[in-house]
């Protein structure tokens, strides 16, 4: 009876919560080596200047531009898991062990 209720559970819980995983290579090329240090050069350009004499367009341009180097230099591949996809995990370790 356990048996039978623990699997109707993880049958519900995957028809709720579809597994979602994201994997991508994340070794470092040289590419994207170069393309950081790049970016990161750009930052201490724009970090080293003197915005006092600048407008407010061009101070508005460039913080816009530090937030989209950011953004860029802060993406990357990782692994998503969703909760029901954690729930099962642990109920198979719970169970095997």
């Amino acid at each position: 009876m356990k048996k039978i209720t623990v699997s109707i559970l993880t049958v519900a819980l995957l028809l709720i919560n579809p597994v979602n995983l994201k994997a991508e290579n994340t070794s470092p090329t040289i590419e994207n080596s170069a393309e950081s240090t790049t970016l990161l050069n750009r930052l201490d350009e724009i970090n080293v200047m003197d915005k006092s004499e600048l407008k407010f367009s061009e101070k508005r341009a460039l913080r816009k531009e530090v937030k989209s180097i950011e953004k860029q230099l802060r993406s990357g591949g990782g692994v998503y898991i969703s909760v029901g996809a954690i729930i099962i995990i642990l109920l198979l370790l719970i169970i095997l062990l």
